[in-house]
C-alpha cells in the first residue's frame, strides 16, 4: 500500500499513542516522539526544552497542559488526542489556530478546513463501513473505510459480521468497541462511553434507508434514545 506524503508525528508521554502508532503507520509516514512524563499537578516555571523532528502534522497523547501548549507552539497542524478541558483547548487556539481537539478520537471528520488533518482524517475518526446485510438484516460482509486510531472500530466490526442488527447486539458491538479503545473512562473530552455511542451511530449510518424501515420498534426506539443520548453528552462542542 503507497503511503500517503505527509509525515505524522505521534507525540506520546508513554501512556497513550502506541496502538494508534501501530495502525497510523499503515497509511502515513509517522515518528514516534517521546516527551517527558510529568504529573499535570506539577507547575512548570521554565519553558520546555523538546526535540520535536519536523513533520506536517501532530498527533498528541501528552497530558501536561504547559508541553501541550509548548508543542502547539510549533504553529503545525495538531491534534489534541487527549484535552484535559475546554479551557485548554481555546488557549491552545489562540496560539495556533491550526489546532483541533476532538471529542473522541472517533469523533474526528474530514471538515476542519485544514488540509493535512482532513486528509488525516479520511483514514482515521469518525468511523466509516461498507455494508452488505440480508433481508432480515444480517450482517454478511462488513469493510472498514475509515477507523478510530486505537482499532476499535475493526475490533467492532468483526463482533458484528453473521449477527443481526438487534438491540442487544448493538450493545454488545458497544461494550466490544468500549474494551479496545484506549479513552478513560469518563474522561474530560474523550471517554468510552461516547465512543460506543459514535460507532453504533456511525454504524447505522452506512445502512441504506431501505433496510433502516426493517428494524423493529425496539431498535428504532433504542436508537432514537441513543442520539439523545449523545446529544445531551456533547453539548459542549469543543472542536
Amino acid at each position: 500500500m503507497e503511503k500517503n506524503k505527509i509525515k505524522v508525528g505521534i507525540v506520546s508521554d508513554g501512556k497513550y499513542g502506541e496502538r494508534a502508532f501501530e495502525n497510523i503507520k499503515n497509511h502515513f509516514k509517522v515518528e514516534w516522539i517521546l516527551v517527558p512524563d510529568i504529573p499535570t499537578t506539577v507547575m512548570l516555571d521554565d519553558e520546555i526544552d523538546l526535540d520535536i523532528p519536523e513533520c506536517e502534522l501532530y498527533l498528541l497523547y501528552v497530558r501536561h497542559p504547559d508541553i501541550i501548549l509548548e508543542l502547539v507552539g510549533l504553529q503545525k497542524p495538531t491534534i489534541l488526542g487527549i484535552t484535559p478541558g475546554l479551557g485548554l483547548l481555546k488557549q491552545a487556539r489562540n496560539i495556533n489556530p491550526k489546532v483541533v481537539g476532538p471529542r473522541t478520537m472517533c469523533s474526528l471528520e474530514p471538515n476542519t478546513g485544514i488540509p493535512e488533518i482532513d486528509t488525516f482524517a479520511k483514514y482515521f475518526g469518525k468511523p466509516l463501513f461498507e455494508l452488505n446485510l440480508d433481508d432480515e438484516t444480517k450482517v454478511l460482509n462488513v469493510k472498514v473505510l475509515r477507523s478510530s486510531p486505537c482499532g476499535s472500530s475493526a475490533a467492532g466490526a468483526n463482533f458484528m459480521l453473521n449477527k443481526k442488527l438487534t438491540k442487544e447486539n448493538f450493545q454488545n458491538y458497544a461494550l466490544t468497541v468500549c474494551h479496545e479503545c484506549r479513552a478513560p473512562r469518563f474522561g474530560h473530552t474523550c471517554d468510552k462511553e461516547i465512543s460506543g455511542i459514535v460507532h453504533i451511530l456511525s454504524f447505522i449510518d452506512c445502512i441504506d434507508l431501505e433496510k433502516r424501515s426493517m428494524f423493529n420498534n425496539e431498535l428504532q426506539e433504542f436508537i432514537k434514545n441513543l442520539k439523545q443520548e449523545y446529544k445531551n453528552k456533547t453539548e459542549m462542542k469543543i472542536f
